[in-house]
């Protein structure tokens, strides 16, 4: 097979240069992107470099702000919050709609951007920006009946993580401020600055009020977090740190939502549909499993494990991974692999650290996977790129063993008695999804309701979801009020006395009703 080549539409230059066409005044004479608060684009003490992970090249920089900015940045946003609370719903839903227009005209300009920030290749990417938009839509014309009897909170800060910068961050942005409040966010300090930019940009432009900054997360958590001025915290990042915002929130009475990691399971008992399991096996490692909705551990019953080895390897050797703007002729379209890039080589690193400790430890590999040389530029460092990787019994003193890798490393656990199916995927307090594979519908029914996770599947795989679906978490993996439909409305307004809030908050658990 000849060796392929970048395609030249997708070279970084080129749509740098068109991002700079769309909304120049984002960025400054150097074509670095800057901060937005104050309804001004600012530079910055310090720029930080960005280095992509498709090649480990630099590609742009980060508007470092300092605390003190921050606050000003922060307080500028709460004063425009009591502003827009007095703008009329249908002209905050005319805004938002001229801001959603304008993301759907450029998508294919954020996805590739994307691809270069994020390594999601292309497909994926533009998914990703679809998903926000025509979230959004759903909220515009489901939203005067969420909001009757609440008012706007304020100001609402989000800092997120960067694997879903539009279908997460950006669409959660949009739908606060259509509710009625200010919104500033806090850019992924892996990722998706320049996508983000021209989305702020673009919300600019559609007079929406929506602030955008860099910065260090420790460093401005006085500012973003327990601000005063901040009346809504938005959080989706790893159980540490979501931990540390947690603890410190915890005597202010301040609304918040922390989206935190768990590992979650998919369990397979008195099962047959193996087809069925490998499409949905294969379709798990979307994006190299960079997602919070990732199965990382599957919990096989002893006696249906070798055809489930068999189904497994199957597709984990059909998986295709490489650099996903490289074609064999200039013409040909982007491939759609399931996954390119981890986030960044320190990622890699780390998934490397857990895999040959647990081996180190007694784990059993069943599967690493090989680089294809022609999926690559001649000479490219791929040192953010991973293959798949699995390990079969899992020493209980390793780290991979209670933690998610958030990456495409798989633990298989092999069981005999269902209270051990149970325990073994319950093995973090809390998750977000977990599913089960049987044949037997009543079996499945005493199952899951013992599970630890939010949404739980049986035969099929659970996801964040879209429109008018909760989403939230049990245990550690989730603090604060739950988002989605209606929910993500009831977050981000005040409710009047008497009313529910739903969540997982520090004294009780308050979950929607079925």
């Amino acid at each position: 097979m000849q060796r392929k080549i970048l395609k030249s539409s997708f070279t970084w230059v080129k749509l740098l240069q068109q991002a700079r066409n769309v909304v120049p005044e984002a960025f400054d004479s150097g074509g670095n992107p800057l901060n937005f608060f104050d309804g001004n684009w600012i530079g910055s003490g310090h720029s930080k470099n960005f280095v992509t992970s498709l090649d480990c090249s630099l590609i742009t920089a980060f508007p470092m702000i300092d605390l003190n900015t921050a606050k000003r940045a922060v307080h500028a946003s709460h004063l425009q919050s009591k502003d827009w609370a007095r703008v009329d719903l249908d002209e905050r839903r005319a805004r938002v709609s001229r801001c959603v227009d304008s993301l759907r005209q450029h998508r294919e300009l954020l996805a590739g951007l994307l691809v270069w920030e994020i390594g999601k290749p292309f497909h994926l990417a533009l998914n990703d920006v679809d998903r926000c938009v025509t979230g959004v839509e759903w909220y515009v014309e489901n939203i005067e009946g969420m909001l009757q009897g609440r008012q706007p909170i304020g100001l609402v800060s989000n800092i997120a993580s960067w694997n879903y910068p539009y279908s997460v961050l950006m669409h959660a942005a949009l739908v606060q401020m259509l509710a009625g409040n200010a919104v500033i966010a806090k850019t992924p300090s892996d990722g998706g600055l320049v996508a983000l930019t021209v989305g702020c940009a673009l919300a600019s432009r559609a007079e929406l009020p929506f602030s955008l900054v860099s910065g260090s997360g420790g460093q401005l958590s006085d500012a973003l977090v327990r601000n005063e001025d901040v009346a809504c915290l938005a959080f989706v990042g790893g159980k540490t740190n979501g931990g540390v915002i947690a603890a410190s929130l915890f005597d202010q009475h301040k609304r918040y939502m922390l989206e935190m990691e768990g590992v979650n399971a998919y369990g397979v008992w008195d099962f047959s549909d193996w087809q069925l399991l490998a499409e949905q096996i294969k379709k798990g490692y979307e994006y190299g499993k960079q997602r919070c909705t990732a199965y990382a551990r599957f919990v096989i019953q002893r006696d249906l494990f070798p055809k489930f080895l068999s189904v497994y390897t199957d597709v984990l050797q059909s998986l295709r991974y490489g650099h996903p703007l490289l074609v064999e002729k200039e013409e040909d379209p982007l491939p759609k692999y399931d996954f390119g890039p981890l986030i960044n080589s320190k990622k890699v690193e780390e998934i490397q650290v857990r895999y040959s400790e647990a081996k180190g430890k007694g784990g059993v590999s069943i599967y690493e996977g090989v680089f294809n040389e022609t999926m690559f530029l001649p000479g490219q460092d791929i040192s953010a790129y991973s293959p798949p990787l699995s390990i079969l019994n899992v020493p209980r003193n390793s780290e991979i063993y209670h933690s998610e890798p958030f990456g495409p490393l798989d633990t298989i656990v092999i069981v005999d008695r269902l209270e051990e199916l149970v325990a073994e995927m319950n093995v973090s307090n809390g998750c977000l999804v977990a599913s089960l594979a049987t044949d037997k519908p009543q079996l499945a029914a005493e199952i899951i309701p013992q599970l630890r996770a939010f949404k739980t599947g049986v035969n099929r795989l659970r996801s964040r979801g879209d429109n008018a679906e909760a989403f939230g978490g049990k245990g550690q993996s989730w603090k604060g009020c739950f988002v989605g439909g209606e929910y993500l409305v009831q977050a981000v307004t005040m409710e009047q006395k008497g009313q529910s809030l739903f969540g997982n908050f520090p004294n009780y658990v308050q979950f929607p009703p079925t």
